[in-house]
Parts: C-alpha cells; sequence; structure tokens
C-alpha cells in the first residue's frame, strides 16, 4: 500500500516532531549558526593516516589488481559487493530508516543491517544519526558533512577534523528514539566491530581464496579494500557533487542538486534536489522502473512479496505545484523554458498555488 505525505509537512522537519523537551533540548532549539569560515583544527590524525596513507592507496592498488590480475569470479564477486553494499545504505539506512520512507519486515531489516554493515560506514544509528542532522540543519555548522565548508569537507575532510560545536550542540535534540529501539540495529551497533571483521574482512576475503583459488593478495586488495574505498566515494558523492553541480529543479534555493549522469553509479540517489524537497519519498526521485533505480526496483520487489510495506509517494500535482514555485526551470517537464507550456499557464499556476506544500 502506498501513502501520500501530507502536504502541510515541512520537508526538513517531517522527522523531528517528537523531540523531547528537556533543558538539553531546549539548548539545541536555539537557532543555528550559519556556516562559517572558522580554521580546520586536524585533531584526528589517525583519521587522515587510515583514510589517505592506508585505505585509499591500498584501495587504488585493488583498483590496479581489478583491472590486470584478479580472475573474473572475483572481479564479478567485487562488483556483486559494490551494489549489495550500496543497497544497504541506500535502502535500508537512509530511506527505511533515517527516512521512515517505508516500512519492512524483520527478515528484510535484517538482510538490509547486513548488507549496510558491508559498506563499513559506521553502525545504522550513527548513520542515521548524521543524516537526520544533514536534512534537518543542511548545509549549517550543525550538519556534519556541511557542503557550505567546500567540497573536501563534505566528501571527506569531515571525518579527518572533530565535530563542530553547532553540532554537538544540536544533535542534543535529535530523536533517534525510533532506531534506538529497534532490536536488529541495537543488535548491530553492539557488535559493530565484530560484525565488521566478519562481513567486511573475512568472508570477502576468504571466500574467493576457497572456492575458485583466487590469491590472497587479490582477494584481500580488490573485494574487501577496493570495494570499500569504491562505496564509501559513491555514498560520499552524495554530500559534496550533488550539493556543488547540477540542476535544482524542485528548489533553486538549496545547494542539492539533480545530476542524472550519477544514476548508474549510486542506485538512483543522484537526484538529490528532489530528495531534500521531498525527503519522505521512497524513490527519492520522479522515475521509476528505469534501468538503473535500482534501489527503487529493490523496494518494489519487496513489496509485491510482502516484506516492504506502507510505500510512501508524492503526487503529480504536488510536485508540479513545488517546481512551478521554487524551481529553478530545468524541470523536463514543467520548466520554465517548456515550449508547449506557454508563461501566462505558468504564470496562473503559480498564482493558484503561492502556498508551500
Amino acid at each position: 500500500m502506498k501513502i501520500m505525505a501530507p502536504q502541510g509537512t515541512d520537508a526538513n522537519a517531517v522527522l523531528f516532531e517528537n523531540d523531547a523537551e528537556t533543558e538539553d533540548v531546549a539548548l539545541a532549539k536555539m537557532p543555528v549558526q550559519q556556516a562559517g569560515d572558522e580554521k580546520w583544527e586536524l585533531q584526528y590524525v589517525r583519521h587522515i593516516l587510515f583514510y589517505g596513507l592506508l585505505i585509499y592507496t591500498a584501495g587504488l592498488y585493488g583498483g590496479y589488481l581489478f583491472l590486470v590480475s584478479a580472475t573474473w569470479q572475483t572481479k564479478i564477486f567485487t562488483i556483486f559487493l559494490y551494489v549489495t553494499s550500496i543497497l544497504g545504505i541506500t535502502a535500508g539506512a537512509h530511506r527505511l530508516w533515517s527516512h521512515r520512507a517505508y516500512k519492512a519486515k524483520w527478515p528484510l531489516q535484517l538482510i538490509l543491517m547486513i548488507l549496510q554493515t558491508s559498506g563499513l560506514q559506521y553502525s545504522v544509528i550513527d548513520w542515521v544519526k548524521d543524516h537526520r542532522m544533514h536534512h534537518k540543519y543542511v548545509d549549517t555548522d550543525a550538519d556534519p558533512y556541511n557542503a557550505s565548508r567546500g567540497m573536501f569537507f563534505a566528501h571527506v575532510g569531515w571525518l579527518m577534523v572533530d565535530r563542530h560545536p553547532e553540532f554537538k550542540r544540536k544533535i542534543k535534540g535529535m530523536d533517534l528514539s525510533d532506531v534506538e529501539a529497534n532490536p536488529i540495529l541495537r543488535f548491530q551497533h553492539k557488535y559493530y566491530a565484530i560484525l565488521v571483521a566478519i562481513i567486511c574482512v573475512i568472508l570477502p576475503s576468504v571466500t574467493p581464496v576457497y572456492f575458485w583459488n583466487e590469491t590472497w593478495t587479490n582477494a584481500i586488495f580488490v573485494p574487501v579494500l577496493f570495494h570499500h574505498v569504491c562505496t564509501y566515494n559513491t555514498i560520499a558523492l552524495v554530500n559534496s557533487v550533488l550539493h556543488k553541480w547540477g540542476y535544482r529543479p524542485y528548489d533553486k534555493d538549496m545547494m542539492a542538486t539533480d545530476i542524472s549522469l550519477l544514476t548508474m553509479v549510486t542506485l538512483g540517489e543522484n537526484y538529490h534536489n528532489y530528495h531534500h524537497a521531498f525527503p519522505w519519498d521512497y524513490k527519492t526521485s520522479e522515475l521509476k522502473g528505469s534501468t538503473f533505480m535500482l534501489t527503487t526496483a529493490f523496494i518494489d520487489f519487496f513489496a509485491r512479496i510482502g516484506w516492504a510495506y506502507d510505500l510512501k509517494t508524492i503526487s503529480d500535482d504536488v510536485i508540479r505545484r513545488r517546481v512551478m514555485r521554487t524551481g529553478d526551470g530545468t524541470h523536463n517537464i514543467w520548466g520554465w523554458g517548456d515550449k508547449e507550456q506557454s508563461n501566462e499557464e505558468v504564470n496562473e499556476a503559480v498564482r493558484i498555488y503561492p502556498k508551500d506544500d
């Protein structure tokens, strides 16, 4: 069953109306500061060494081995791990748990938890915490991957510095009770290090050696390290590139953008301007059934077998009104330059629907 999100819902506040009223919350509800020009203090040298020298260098070497020496079975296995890891993040941590855009029965939740773990991007509870802060305080200092501090910061720099004081202040008012009450997510959070060792390191490296006699060097550097570098950077593109370049057909005042060329890489997470305009839509775009909208197709499949349900989506009329009122004119149907639509029709739409959706 598909249910429509209320038209009067604020896109950036839909998840947060139940914040507990405490002194900490009252402090957290003070207006957030805009992103400033504060100097970086690279306190986390271990992060720089870990990501820059170990993971990225080893991952690039793994990419070289993927091209020149890995067996075809290892290449297919690595691509499979990449796709499933991305699905664990996009369909699981993002659409299901961060935005509650649909509901899932426990077998699907278990699958998504395992796949999200394989992406090596913190536990779901920690991922949801950061992502809800990103939406509620997007592009300000309370946003953990604040794109106003530059594309490098939004891509990977935020992992190399301490959290901004604004984040630490505003996080006190964040409601995470739903994910913290989930037994599957509590289990993952509690045993995350052990699960990572098994799912991200041991199984991906042992499987190629045991089943098709891959070398240990290829097995460690390709399906483990190269895979994780690809997965992280793909998800990071959404925070960096999709807040820098692209079109804003739904809201021209947002930094978030749409770039259709990234559809295949991100499995459908590249319509970011749409997503920030309508964060509760399980499709994260207007598109459905496209060749590379794999995350949406994944959710639709489990909806057909009954494991996913209460899929939330947006009506065409609500989308059209938002495009007419706040878009940058690049929408492929309702853009200002649409030759099949006169200026009079556009002006009439804005006159009839002047309020927020």
